[in-house]
């Protein structure tokens, strides 16, 4: 097609075999929506295109992705305000006839699976390394593996005893991902062999970081976790994923560490040698 649909916040570029969906970077563009940039989805991807009646004179063209086929929409699991929701194009009223041409363009370039949900990822994730400031950690994420790094601030107890956390793509199964938004956000890595039992509080899982107010916001929390399952995907099927070297060790937040746990030995919540093993730990880091 080669054209071009703008729309408020947004314009699509239409392509043979896909389309590029354009975000702005102004003020009033939901913040996800500038933190993704661009995305280009393959018709392949998308499973129908709806056209409706927006607000305040407006029309809505919402692509609509198959299930399977974009990392960002499976983690999101409807969570997303439909202001965030990255397949959909608020234009002015006058170009509902634009609208319906192109939504009849589109429809007509899906792929025959289209009822289907697909095999495998067809939408690029956000590319590593990754990382974001929770509530009680630090998550970072080099194409590899996922790190925890707990704040004495805001971790429990569980999750200093626990120590700081290093998760290989290769051992996780897929990533849960409650929006900050709500009560109980988090996001939680689901281990490739754990046990069958339901997981208990985000707040006492080592393999979970929690959310909180100005803390794993929405718009660097949710592409983190479509990079993890998307690499997550990508190494069942046997496809390598991206290494990044790890950062080097900061000494000055190894020695905050360990006055922590000092301080959680001191008040009886950890034992003798619970603070023994985890103090070499932090040193043999150095």
């Amino acid at each position: 097609m080669g054209d071009v649909l703008a729309g408020f916040h947004a314009a699509w570029e239409f392509d043979t075999d896909s389309v590029l969906i354009r975000f702005e970077r102004g003020i009033r563009t939901p913040r996800l929506l500038q933190a993704l940039g661009e995305r280009r989805i393959p018709y392949e991807a998308l499973a129908a295109v709806e056209q409706a009646p927006g607000k305040r004179g407006t029309v809505v063209l919402r692509a609509v992705p198959r299930p399977g086929a974009d990392p960002l929409m499976d983690v999101a699991n409807g969570q997303l305000k439909e202001v965030c929701d990255p397949y959909r194009l608020v234009l002015p009223a006058e170009r509902d006839a634009l609208a319906e041409y192109y939504a009849d363009e589109i429809r007509a370039s899906l792929g025959p699976c289209a009822d289907q949900p697909a095999e495998r990822h067809l939408v690029a994730a956000p590319a590593p390394p990754l990382s974001f400031k929770a509530y009680d950690g630090k998550a970072s994420f080099d194409g590899a593996s996922v790190a925890f790094r707990w704040f004495w601030t805001g971790a429990s107890s569980a999750k200093w005893k626990a120590g700081d956390q290093r998760f290989a793509v290769g051992e996780l199964a897929g990533v849960e991902w409650r929006s900050p938004e709500f009560a109980g956000g988090h996001l939680r890595l689901v281990p490739r062999d754990g046990d069958s039992r339901q997981p208990g509080p985000a707040d006492q899982d080592p393999a979970a970081v929690v959310f909180g107010m100005g803390y794993g916001l929405v718009h660097e929390s949710l592409p983190f976790a479509a990079a993890v399952l998307a690499a997550v995907r990508a190494g069942a099927r046997g496809l390598p994923a991206a290494r990044v070297p790890a950062p080097r060790p900061d000494p000055g937040g190894i020695a905050d560490r360990i006055r922590h746990l000092g301080a959680l030995h001191d008040a009886g919540l950890l034992t003798d040698d619970e603070f023994s093993t985890k103090k070499a730990e932090l040193l043999a880091e150095l």
